[in-house]
């Protein structure tokens, strides 16, 4: 939130990665962020060849699944006509009424990372998989939506209802809606709560508004179990993108191919007034092209700006934990950040991806930046193979932390002490490979939606000498390189989405 390389072996796995970015892009066969605008390129763009489209759907956020934005207006008029959802059962014949179109989707996940080597319990540098050697239940996501729908004279409304439970809740808070209500490894959030609206104004195609609480829409890896490739999140979905907003995000279809996103909202996790961190106003500002050569290629460029810091007072606990409160200069210390992605359809099967993403922070005056590189290819139907390759710097370690209680992060969020412990400057390399199965001779017996084992294999490494891994910090000594220089780690879990 340059160095050069010191050992033979940081060169081997450099090497590595890239023979694995070399592969994508010479076509050997082949995501806190799920974005409600249709038009941008979305973690479903990756995850598309993951799981069939009623798992998609299932996973708790229906517009990871929907079809690609319309290309005329006729199709767009057709997109928003009134239809069933899956509460009701319509007549066949029968126009649905708008409130026929109810959808409600659940979905569960629980899994395990396995790290015998480990010294501290954790695994380093992770939100949602941090616990080594410990199953657990992630989350279980339930949405009650309703797909934008023609009301009249071209425009449309809809809305998501969404709220999570698990040991991932504690990674998604929104400071003033429930946060802290529970303490333990599972607690709950609400995730999303959004008014969408489609307005044909200024545009032939008009505009796309959302009002309320969204996730982020930036980034490769989104919050649902099935809207991200893997178990386990890379470097920059965990420290560079935000989770959750509050506010307003408007979507303008400037052409076929093209939108133009700009939107106001009050932070990362936060909402305003006493639960804001300064209540000064910040937002997205990003450009995105949708189905370039023949439909092949997908691209965004998305920035969010403004003070993300706290305004109130540092608190010191009586372990001498400290809050992240910085008084009133917060107000003007500006965070930056940036994301561009490239999604590149190879053929039906296989799918690549390449997401550079930056952050600049002036009160931790740090700067944090990376490059990950994604393959999917559908081996079968019901079998994916995925890899995934990344390089990510944390410019004085100020980005890089790990939250070590139940509680950290929503402590830290509301100017409450917290305890933590992070790395020196570290150049971060890692290597992801895994397959997502979905059995075929358990989903043909299930009643609803669809089921998915997914297990990786995952090397972390740093590339410049540190030694943050598989140690703990201390409140004298947060800050370890007394660890390993490396953590091989081994993750699966299992998700029902219906």
């Amino acid at each position: 939130m340059r160095q050069t390389l010191t050992d033979r072996s940081a060169f081997k796995f450099v090497l590595l990665s890239c023979c694995a970015a070399f592969l994508c892009e010479t076509g050997t066969p082949t995501a806190h962020a799920q974005t409600s605008a249709p038009a941008q390129v979305q973690v479903g763009d990756i995850a598309k060849t993951l799981k069939p489209e009623e798992a998609e759907k299932g996973a708790g956020t229906p517009t990871d699944g929907e079809e690609p934005p319309a290309t005329s207006l006729s199709e767009e008029e057709e997109a928003m006509k009134p239809k069933a959802g899956n509460l009701f059962h319509v007549k066949p014949g029968h126009t649905p009424t708008y409130w026929e179109g109810l959808e409600g989707h659940v979905s569960i996940e629980a899994g395990i990372s396995g790290n015998p080597w480990t010294r501290s319990g954790r695994n380093f540098a992770q939100y949602y998989s941090d616990r080594a050697n410990t199953v657990t239940l992630n989350q279980i996501i339930g949405s009650l939506s309703h797909p934008v729908t023609s009301v009249g004279s071209g425009y449309g409304i809809g809305f998501v209802l969404e709220a999570m439970y698990g040991s991932d809740a504690r990674f998604n808070p929104t400071i003033g809606m429930g946060s802290g209500s529970l303490h333990g490894l599972y607690q709950w959030a609400p995730t999303q709560a959004h008014l969408d609206v489609h307005l044909p104004w200024i545009f032939k195609r008009g505009i796309d508004v959302q009002i309320g609480q969204m996730y982020g829409i930036m980034g490769a890896e989104g919050t649902p179990a099935l809207a991200r490739p893997f178990y386990t999140y890379n470097y920059a979905s965990d420290y560079i993108v935000p989770f959750q907003t509050v506010g307003i995000l408007a979507t303008m279809h400037l052409t076929r191919h093209m939108d133009w996103i700009l939107g106001v909202d009050a932070g990362n996790s936060t909402t305003f007034g006493a639960s804001g961190n300064n209540n000064k106003p910040k937002g997205y500002f990003g450009l995105a092209w949708n189905k370039l050569m023949d439909g092949k290629l997908d691209v965004h460029a998305i920035g969010h700006f403004g003070p993300q810091g706290n305004n109130g007072r540092t608190i010191v606990s009586p372990t001498g934990w400290v809050s992240a409160g910085i008084g009133k200069q917060a107000n003007s210390l500006m965070q930056y950040n940036a994301d561009v992605m490239a999604t590149y359809h190879i053929n039906d099967k296989m799918t690549v991806s390449v997401d550079g993403t930056y952050l600049h922070d002036d009160s931790l005056r740090d700067d944090a930046y990376g490059v990950t590189t994604y393959f999917s290819y559908d081996i079968h139907p019901w079998l994916t193979f995925n890899a995934r390759g990344e390089i990510f710097r944390d410019n004085t370690g100020g980005v890089i932390t790990e939250y070590s209680s139940f509680n950290s992060l929503t402590q830290a969020l509301s100017n409450q002490p917290f305890p933590y412990y992070n790395a020196l400057p570290t150049t971060y390399g890692e290597l992801t490979l895994g397959v997502s199965y979905r059995p075929e001779f358990v989903n043909k017996k299930l009643a609803l939606g669809g089921f998915t084992i997914r297990p990786e294999i995952r090397l972390d490494k740093s590339l410049n000498g540190t030694h943050p891994f598989n140690q703990a910090g201390t409140v004298q000594n947060p800050t370890v390189n007394n660890g390993t220089n490396n953590m091989l780690w081994f993750s699966c879990d299992a998700t029902w989405a219906f």
